[in-house]
């Protein structure tokens, strides 16, 4: 499974990557978790609020950092 946190460095796309690390780490999720700041690639998803959160090529997420028990789901689907 492939995570991107989708922002330029600001709190709430940090807490959103470290939130999804932990998780990842702490349920022994096999995921890869990338920070994405290219603008441009933000368009192509349709983001363009951040933090915004795409898993395996699906926005899940954007202009807020989810509740643990929503990436939960999304990260165990």
């Amino acid at each position: 499974m492939k995570v991107e946190i989708l922002g330029v460095g600001c709190a709430k796309c940090n807490k959103l990557y470290d939130l999804v690390t932990n998780l990842v780490k702490r349920e022994g999720i096999d995921a890869e978790v990338v920070k994405v700041e290219d603008i441009k690639i933000f368009a192509d998803y349709g983001v363009f609020m951040t933090p915004g959160l795409v898993v395996d090529g699906e926005v899940k997420a954007a202009g807020k950092v989810p509740k643990e028990k929503e990436l939960l789901k999304w990260l165990s689907a």
